[in-house]
């Protein structure tokens, strides 16, 4: 695990529990104690946490969920030409009249532009995607409520969850922080991972959108392998994917 990921996963750990040990983090991440240390006085410099003896807890004592290490404006730059590539492909997957939900991450919302004039029905808890759809004529947007991440344009928690329980769609369009050789599909926001594990279980068809550099990308939570999926659509043919025996997946190419 990248110290990057390993950051953002303690300062996540903390904010849910409130308090933790270097003990505890040290067992939990498989790092020494000294590295902990040295992580938890970084994430104290920076106000992330409170640093107190044997460990560190919750600066602020509230419910606010982790704030990505970079803000979903600055994410949704990078590869541009290939998320619209991706979009283009993912988007001719979709007939009108679909009930279609449209998942938190930046390569998702570029599909939006694509469905200006299209008549869908949109499940999202992303308010990126509520902001780029609000004006189209024929969409009707279904919001996911819940608990505000500010950075990031999204609603996560166990209200967004139970909401995403109450409904069903004909797909789901996911992306994802990275994926493993082995087709485990990965994210590093802990507070996203059961939103797309819902996403999953409530579609019919599913869609992962992925550009090459997702290979492996990064990520140290699973939120499900590549053959629980429809297709995987990408920029780039993924030579180095070696599925287990048995498993089948359709790879859509612009």
């Amino acid at each position: 695990m990248l110290s990057e990921e390993r950051h953002e996963a303690i300062a996540a750990f903390v904010r849910r529990h409130g308090s933790a040990t270097v003990g505890a983090l040290s067992s939990d991440f498989a790092v020494s104690e000294a590295t902990i240390r040295r992580d938890l006085e970084m994430l104290s410099t920076s106000g992330v946490v409170r640093r107190v003896r044997g460990g560190a807890c919750d600066v602020r004592g509230s419910v606010r969920p982790e704030a990505d290490l970079r803000a979903f404006a600055d994410v949704a730059t990078s590869a541009s030409s290939a998320k619209r590539r991706i979009a283009e492909r993912a988007v001719a997957c979709i007939a009108d009249g679909d009930v279609i939900a449209l998942d938190i991450g930046t390569t998702v919302a570029a599909m939006c532009p694509l469905l200006q004039n299209r008549s869908l029905t949109v499940v999202t808890a992303s308010l990126a995607v509520v902001t780029a759809l609000a004006e189209a004529p024929n969409i009707d947007i279904v919001v996911l409520g819940g608990l505000l991440r500010p950075n990031y344009q999204s609603l996560v928690g166990t209200l967004t969850e139970s909401a995403l329980r109450q409904v069903r769609v004909d797909i789901a369009f996911l992306g994802t922080s990275g994926i493993r050789p082995d087709g485990t599909v990965l994210d590093s926001t802990p507070s996203e991972v059961p939103i797309k594990r819902g996403l999953l279980e409530v579609s019919t068809a599913a869609f992962l959108l992925a550009d090459h550099e997702k290979f492996p990308g990064s990520g140290f939570l699973e939120v499900s392998t590549l053959g629980q999926f429809t297709a995987l659509v990408t920029d780039r043919s993924p030579d180095a994917l070696t599925l287990p025996e048995g498993e089948d997946l359709e790879v859509l190419l612009p």
